[in-house]
């Protein structure tokens, strides 16, 4: 079995048995149709891996349909995890092993594979008929297309069947258990438990249990033939220890579920009730599907019958004297601008998910980018400005909702929190925080009628107080229209409009004040090369300047995570680097925003297809950097 030297120790000969090679991380991705419960195969793996104490990163990445035509390349389903017994940042650019379970899955997915990697491939997948609606002309199994990998080509279907030939069932219900013989065999690969998935079956199943028994006999077949047949090369599978993790209790969390305790938390600190006001939409939908379970933390989530709806329940909400949050992606996001604006003039606490996804209109719902940076920071009529917040990973997610929290009722404004579908979807070990040792978010209600003027602002914020509708002898105006910027009755003079429009730019603008100055990740904080960042590209952005640097380039990493307004040291930060690097999944939208804001000579790589970037482009463009 070939297998990179870089992770890599060297394989001990033992005549007549199966070794297992030691190393450092592992890459892998399952591939099939979109019906194969693939996206099921590769999270019960990431639980196998995480309980073990790898350290890991997942990246799901499944068409848009609910059910694409059976064997086409764009109905392709994939998931692939890295893990290993070091930090890990990315879900890997290269598989070390691919699970193929039928030709379009090897189509799409074999030139990511690393050389001389390996290629699991369901043979019984492989009929003329499913080769030709994959695109091959020859069969890939014969004419060369596989030799540049060790291929192990195995009938999963029909060792799927036999498995379980004393089960009553149809072979299309046997065949739907290949997946699972597929996992048992990964699991004996790579040395994984497979009892946390055999409970998981039953209680999944538990109004089937011959559904879940008919699984569990395909995994442990699986799981068999790799102890028992014979494999190319004496190949014995692979050992990854653990993770040397800080002391602590893990889970593995997605981006939207630590989103979702994120906010719970926050408002908790707050000492707040939540009312979460949404639409479903993908990518975004997993956060309402997180919060919607959690009622018993004083969550109340709406699902509204459009996005206006929704963002207006959540300004309601506010209004009333609970935390407003809402969410969608950019689609949604722009049919909710009109429900933001309202909120900025009405100036309540308002907290906007927004979890981009790739392309203008409908796009692509399940790939992923970073393009509504724009939208965000400037998609509203009229001068109408927020705050603006980014997650580098999903368990950052848990911080950037807490401090979503804080900003929003400090400074009475709508934030907006940007994740992507990446993030979103994607899972990492997460140690549970202490929330006892959490900072509490001070909130405070005005209750006195004595001197109240509605929109008499705060010296040090800007912000207005905080009056929950109802509140005796505290009656005021509320709305979209402009108003006094005292008494906060309807004003339509000219000197008033100007003020208001600067008190509010200016609130917003003193923000700045209240966050961390800008911090290097990586390296110094001047040389030649400074590599900027925002959002998702974290991973890759600092796994490139790792290696780099250990190679003695100059260049440091810089990550952002409050967009608007940046930190104040920013633009002297920058200032002190002669090349600046801004990699974005977008056409260049923080490099605008840069270059505009602080006249720098910034630089953008720049990326749309729908993927994360990988650790080798961003390694590339550093070099390609003339002086």
């Amino acid at each position: 079995m070939v297998v990179t030297e870089a992770v890599s120790a060297p394989l001990e000969e033992k005549s007549g048995a199966k070794v297992r090679r030691e190393v450092l991380s592992v890459v892998v991705r399952f591939a099939g149709d979109s019906g194969d419960g693939i996206q099921l195969t590769g999270s019960q793996f990431t639980m196998s891996t995480a309980l073990i104490g790898n350290d890991l990163a997942t990246f799901p990445d499944f068409p848009a349909e609910i059910r694409a035509p059976v064997g086409t390349t764009y109905g392709v389903s994939a998931f692939q995890i890295n893990f290993g017994a070091r930090g890990i940042k990315t879900a890997g650019d290269e598989p070390d092993l691919l699970v193929a379970l039928n030709p379009a899955a090897l189509k799409v997915n074999l030139d990511a594979v690393r050389r001389g990697g390996v290629v699991v491939i369901d043979t019984g997948a492989c009929t003329p008929r499913s080769l030709r609606k994959a695109g091959y002309e020859g069969n890939p199994l014969e004419d060369g297309t596989l030799s540049p990998y060790q291929a192990i080509e195995i009938d999963i279907s029909q060792h799927t069947q036999e498995a379980l030939g004393d089960f009553d069932l149809s072979q299309k219900e046997k065949l739907r258990s290949k997946n699972m013989w597929s996992l048992g065999l990964v699991y004996w690969m790579y040395g994984r438990e497979r009892q946390p998935t055999i409970e998981w079956l039953r209680a999944k199943f538990a109004k089937r249990p011959e559904i879940a028994e008919a699984n569990i006999a395909a995994l442990n077949a699986g799981h068999a033939f790799g102890e028992t047949a014979e494999m190319s090369g004496g190949f014995g599978g692979y050992s990854v220890a653990p993770a040397d993790l800080e002391p602590g209790v893990y889970r593995t969390v997605s981006g939207s579920e630590a989103l979702a305790w994120g906010l719970v938390t926050g408002a908790g600190l707050a000492d707040l009730r939540m009312v979460f006001g949404s639409y479903p939409i993908t990518p975004a939908s997993s956060v309402l599907h997180a919060l919607a379970g959690l009622g018993e933390f004083g969550v109340t989530a709406f699902q509204a019958e459009d996005e206006i709806s929704a963002v207006c329940s959540a300004i309601g909400a506010s209004y009333a004297g609970a935390l407003g949050v809402t969410s969608s992606s950019g689609p949604g996001i722009a049919l909710k601008t009109e429900g933001i604006g309202l909120a900025i003039s009405a100036e309540l606490p308002l907290i906007v998910i927004d979890t981009q996804r790739a392309g203008p209109s409908t796009g692509l719902p399940t790939k992923t980018e970073q393009s509504d940076l724009y939208q965000a920071v400037f998609g509203r009529n009229a001068d109408s400005p927020v705050a603006v917040i980014a997650a580098r990973s999903p368990t950052d997610c848990f911080e950037v909702a807490i401090e979503a929290v804080r900003l929003a009722t400090k400074y009475m404004t709508p934030v907006i929190v940007l994740s992507d579908g990446y993030i979103a979807n994607a899972a990492e070990p997460w140690r549970i925080p202490d929330v006892e040792q959490l900072t509490s978010i001070p909130v405070k209600f005005r209750t006195d009628p004595e001197g109240f003027l509605p929109f008499k602002r705060n010296e040090e914020t800007g912000a207005r107080d905080w009056v929950a509708a109802g509140t005796p002898g505290l009656e005021h105006r509320i709305g979209g229209i402009e108003k006094d910027e005292e008494t906060g009755h309807i004003s339509y003079d000219p000197a008033n409009h100007q003020r208001m429009t600067d008190a509010r730019i200016g609130k917003i603008a003193g923000i700045a004040d209240d966050i961390p100055e800008q911090s290097v990740e990586l390296g110094k904080d001047r040389g030649r090369v400074a590599v900027v960042g925002w959002g998702s590209t974290y991973g890759p952005i600092n796994r490139a300047v790792t290696k780099l640097q250990d190679e003695g380039v100059d260049v440091s990493h810089i990550h952002l995570r409050h967009i608007w307004p940046m930190p104040r040291n920013l633009g002297d930060l920058l200032a002190g680097f002669k090349h600046v690097l801004v990699p974005e999944m977008n056409a260049g939208q923080l490099v605008t925003l840069l270059r505009d804001k602080y006249l720098i000579d910034a630089q953008g790589l720049n990326k749309v297809t729908g993927q994360p970037f990988k650790i080798a482009e961003i390694e590339a463009a550093v070099r390609g950097l003339e002086d």
